[in-house]
């Protein structure tokens, strides 16, 4: 593991670090983030209070869609709360929050969205495919990836 990995794992690890960029989003700032990011907001499945977590968005398959990854796999609070709660909310740049659905892909769908993101941005996959291996605590391969991914799908304003 080289140091800039293990740099890369640790940071992601820092709750203080990954919350920092949910004030953005509050603030109706997350464009500052880039369009790539996002912001979720999710139901604890225990405790009903509402949490939030920002997200590398991965693919955008129609305009009423999204679809993110798992760093941490299936362990993460936000995936084990999506799967008991999938009704969601989801920032998306500087807009107002939008409704949703998430719901997490099976194994065929998922490798294919994590092999149309290695084809479009390659040099950010090389460099943070390592750090996830690491969070992951095992390699990421072309087929069954590790790797969970969840779509959104976007409800329309009623």
């Amino acid at each position: 593991m080289s140091a800039l990995t293990g740099l890369g794992a640790r940071i992601l690890r820092s709750r203080r670090l990954v919350r920092a960029p949910i004030w953005l989003f509050r603030l109706r700032a997350g464009a500052l983030l880039g369009a790539r990011m996002t912001m979720l907001e999710h139901i604890g499945r225990t405790s009903g209070e509402r949490r939030y977590v920002v997200l590398e968005v991965v693919d955008r398959p129609t305009p009423d869609a999204i679809v993110v990854a798992s760093g941490f796999g299936a362990k993460a609070q936000w995936f084990r709360n999506i799967a008991v709660n999938p009704q969601v909310r989801v920032w998306l740049g500087s807009h107002r929050p939008v409704a949703g659905v998430a719901h997490a892909l099976d194994q065929g769908a998922a490798d294919q969205v994590l092999t149309n993101y290695r084809k479009r941005h390659p040099a950010t996959w090389q460099q943070f495919k390592l750090v996830l291996e690491e969070t992951l605590g095992q390699p990421i391969t072309e087929t069954d990836t590790p790797l969970p991914m969840v779509e959104i799908r976007l409800l329309p304003d009623l």
